[in-house]
């Protein structure tokens, strides 16, 4: 049987779009970006009104792929409030090769030094600049040439995400291939005052010894054969026992005689023993240079570490950035930091996490089936519950 045909998107499920000023300070100084090629003087979209609509997208459950998003661009209401023409298809689809996606990065940096700790007290001071590391596949079409990885017949792009766990929030991101090196990303994309949190696909003596000379520090975990020559053995406090910690060791040096020295310094072996889901126990291998943080507090660094993989669900389940605007690598990658960006917003107006119910809300309200006042009605409860 055919596949039923979506009815056209009309006026009356595009509500609010007055609220898409507020993002204009946000998307600044991209009006310029790209116009050096339009030589003839006759472009009618920008980049700032592409990635606005790209936003739209996201925000709008009525818009599931760029043919609705190019049909939105005849309606009047969203002409008026993006200050955009009617667009064609051929030219939505043109804007990806135009527009670079860098300037969406820096947008992604600043939105994240905006964003607060929604996390306090002690813990959290002592884990501020807790990053987590990871990358996770985005499945794409066979004809995508550029996203290698297992065959022909199977192409992916990879998002390397770095995620402040406190804050919530990604602070900076990049779309390779999915056949690359992870550590390599890593290496290129580190910042100074971080403390990164990484599982063990991370595990490299030379990486670490990048991140320590970039002026930050690590909670790694590496193999639980790991080689280490023990300078001094750490006595257990309650706390650090109660976590699960069964051995913090102060290290001489990561792995054998032959082994080059690339730390160079000391650092710390803290085993934690846990159940995994089936109940079988099994020892987490966590290498830190923070001598000064407590065993339990390492313990706790390295289980922050899930709330990425948390993000990645919300990315791609709730977002729905398993489905692809673009077939080229910029086009994805307008698209990936379009979808961070989003996620920021939520977090800097609403100062809470982002979650499935106030991500609907949201929709709801902009598409007119929430008042404003039930809006702030479920953000005010969301603060009771907390």
């Amino acid at each position: 049987m055919a596949r039923q045909r979506r009815p056209p998107v009309s006026e009356d499920q595009l509500q609010h779009l007055k609220y898409f000023r507020l993002l204009q300070p946000v998307l600044q100084g991209l009006e310029h970006v790209g116009i050096a090629r339009d030589r003839a003087g006759n472009r009618q979209i920008f980049f700032d009104q592409y990635v606005s609509l790209v936003l739209l997208y996201f925000f709008n459950p009525i818009i599931t792929s760029l043919r609705s998003l190019q049909q939105a661009t005849g309606l009047d209401k969203v002409q008026k409030r993006l200050g955009i023409r009617r667009t064609s298809l051929g030219s939505l689809s043109e804007a990806t090769g135009v527009f670079d996606a860098e300037p969406l990065r820096h947008i992604v940096h600043e939105l994240a030094e905006r964003a607060l700790p929604l996390e306090h007290g002690r813990d959290a001071e002592a884990l501020r600049g807790l990053t987590a590391v990871d990358g996770t596949v985005l499945p794409a079409l066979p004809q995508m040439a550029w996203a290698l990885w297992m065959d022909d017949q199977h192409r992916a792009a990879k998002l390397h995400l770095h995620f402040e766990v406190l804050k919530n929030a990604p602070v900076d991101a990049t779309l390779t291939p999915a056949a690359c090196s992870e550590p390599e990303q890593l290496r290129m994309m580190l910042q100074a005052g971080r403390l990164y949190v990484m599982d063990r696909g991370y595990a490299s003596y030379q990486l670490f010894s990048h991140i320590l000379a970039a002026g930050s520090s690590l909670v790694a975990r590496v193999k639980d054969n790991t080689a280490f020559t023990a300078a001094e053995e750490r006595a257990l406090s309650k706390a650090a026992q109660d976590a699960g910690v069964i051995r913090d060791v102060v290290v001489a040096k990561l792995g054998t005689d032959h082994h080059k020295n690339y730390l160079r310094q000391s650092v710390r072996l803290v085993i934690v023993r846990r159940a995994k889901p089936d109940r079988t126990l099994e020892e987490l291998w966590l290498v830190t240079d923070r001598l000064d943080l407590p065993a339990e507090l390492v313990a706790l660094a390295y289980r922050y570490r899930w709330s990425i993989e948390l993000f990645f669900r919300w990315f791609k389940c709730i977002l729905g950035c398993r489905h692809l605007l673009a077939s080229n690598a910029n086009g994805v990658a307008i698209q990936v930091y379009a979808a961070l960006i989003a996620s920021l917003l939520i977090v800097l107006w609403t100062g809470r996490k982002p979650t499935k119910r106030t991500w609907e809300m949201i929709r709801f309200y902009l598409t007119g089936w929430a008042s404003l006042e039930e809006l702030e009605a479920h953000l005010v409860h969301l603060e009771g519950a907390a």
